[in-house]
């Protein structure tokens, strides 16, 4: 009887774990390579090193993200038919920068306010089957930490 209140007791510990390992292993999440370093959004709130949080009211944001309709005057463009012929781009490796987005602002992170008009730090263009405008918002701003521009990413 102890032997199965153990086993009953082991079992959902490693079933969790089995999970845990399985999301922090899948590169099926957004991500985009930026030289030499990737930016990959994950639901892992623990191993981000980037947290991002978004809000409709203007004046709580430190970061302004506009989506644009015309890739020429983006700052960020996505365009993708789903999954990329590189996947090797953002494979995971030390100097990958993991961001999350969470429901509320964490201190110390960036707060986006993403709209269709009006000023904006940086300016996207996204046409994508994997990438959101808001999930390409939060890479954007999880990789230069709200500050200055990025000059060229690849999926």
């Amino acid at each position: 009887m102890l032997r199965f209140k153990f086993l009953a007791s082991v079992v959902p510990v490693l079933a969790a774990a089995v999970f845990a390992r399985a999301e922090i292993g899948s590169v099926s999440h957004p991500c985009i390579a930026l030289g030499e370093t990737s930016v990959e959004l994950t639901s892992l709130f623990w191993t981000a090193g980037v947290h991002v949080a978004f809000t409709d009211d203007p004046a709580r944001a430190t970061v302004r993200v506009q989506i644009t309709d015309d890739a020429d005057v983006a700052d960020f463009a996505v365009v993708d038919d789903g999954l990329g012929d590189e996947p090797e781009s953002c494979q995971a490796n030390p100097s990958t920068r993991l961001v999350s987005i969470a429901a509320q602002p964490v201190d110390g992170g960036q707060v986006i306010y993403l709209s269709s008009e009006g000023p904006a730090d940086y300016r996207i263009y996204v046409r994508s089957k994997t990438f959101s405008p808001r999930e390409a918002a939060a890479l954007i701003v999880g990789a230069r930490g709200g500050h200055g521009r990025v000059q060229a990413a690849s999926l």
